[in-house]
């Protein structure tokens, strides 16, 4: 994970020569691949738990979680830093 972040972050900085850009960017990839692999272990943990069965049911779940966590620490992050974002 950190080497696609890392990989990205690399290809950014080319494209846009924005340091601010690049933080934001490397920074909610790895918000969202940390929250993915917490997500993963603790979503069939917790649909078993309710009775679930874990294998219909934890991809579609844990695309939602993935998929929200990342447009929002995306977008989040990009508001809170956006003194960092050149105009």
């Amino acid at each position: 994970g950190l080497a696609v972040s890392a990989t990205a972050c690399l290809a950014v900085g080319l494209w846009s020569r924005s340091l601010g850009l690049v933080f934001i960017i490397g920074l909610s990839m790895i918000i969202s691949m940390v929250i993915a692999g917490l997500s993963g272990a603790i979503i069939p943990i917790a649909l078993k738990a309710l009775k679930q069965d874990p294998a219909q049911s934890s991809s579609i779940v844990l695309t939602t979680v993935t998929d929200v966590v990342g447009f929002f620490s995306f977008l989040g992050l990009a508001t809170l830093l956006s003194s960092l974002l050149e105009a």
